[in-house]
């Protein structure tokens, strides 16, 4: 299956001046997690647009407020546990995975596939929680992991229902690089399938990010009806095909209601 992520698309690495020291400071830590792995200061120092000595005064202030943490032994930094710490809050603050737990696992036992929740962030798709099938499918989408809004289902459904303004922002972050023959290739395309989306309420993967993988997905929209999240039942063709996904459809979009109406109380994130 295809691995890669989606190429970088609306950097914030060009922000980091104006934002001073902090954002020379996030700027590093968005490098070290990029890595996936430890990480040694040369790796770091070799694509970093910061002077040695900069570099590391940042790596040892992020160390000393355990953002980081340093292996002496191995002379490698990895993300500290404060960093772990903020990141579980920030998922039960301003994530609503945590009150579309029990739904998810409803929707991934009826269905016998993989389901996905999904938010925007900065015009890309974060995927927040996952389920996966009771035979799993290896593909890129995983808890945690950022992918591109316009060749995913979840995000068209998304892009679908945001107001005019905020979809001209986010479209704007777009890439439009063609992962497979079946990737929507430019602005036009994209919002041609987006009026279809919202006429008909689901949004549809078509191997577009990956071969093999297809989905079905809907919005989960607030009671003004902004959407606050995504939600996708996906598999592949060797399981089943578009239309047989398309019979999810109604509890698909059961769930989607459910989970709004559990989070009505909620205060959305921005």
């Amino acid at each position: 299956m295809n691995k890669q992520a989606s190429p970088a698309s609306g950097s914030r690495s060009g922000s980091a001046g104006a934002d001073g020291t902090v954002g020379k400071a996030l700027e590093v830590l968005d490098k070290v997690a990029s890595v996936g792995r430890p990480v040694r200061f040369s790796e770091l120092l070799a694509d970093s647009p910061h002077p040695k000595a900069t570099l590391y005064r940042l790596l040892q202030t992020l160390v000393s407020q355990a953002m980081l943490a340093y292996d002496d032994r191995h002379q490698t930094y990895t993300l500290g546990m404060r960093l772990v710490r903020l990141a579980h809050v920030a998922w039960r603050q301003s994530s609503i995975a945590p009150i579309a737990r029990p739904f998810l696992n409803a929707l991934a036992e009826q269905a016998g596939e993989t389901v996905h929740l999904a938010q925007l962030d900065s015009g890309q798709v974060l995927y927040v929680d996952k389920r996966n099938a009771a035979s799993p499918i290896d593909m890129f989408s995983q808890a945690g992991k950022v992918g591109p809004a316009y060749c995913t289902g979840v995000g068209k459904a998304l892009m679908a229902f945001i107001d005019p303004a905020e979809l001209d922002h986010v479209i704007r972050k777009q890439s439009f690089y063609r992962y497979t023959p079946a990737t929507l290739g430019n602005e036009a395309e994209l919002r041609a399938e987006l009026a279809e989306i919202r006429r008909a309420g689901v949004a549809f993967d078509r191997e577009e990010h990956e071969p093999g993988i297809v989905c079905i997905a809907a919005p989960i929209l607030s009671a003004g009806g902004r959407p606050v999240g995504a939600l996708s039942i996906t598999t592949t063709t060797g399981r089943k095909t578009l239309e047989e996904l398309t019979a999810m459809r109604p509890a698909l979009l059961e769930t989607a209601s459910s989970i709004a109406k559990a989070v009505e109380d909620w205060q959305f994130p921005a």
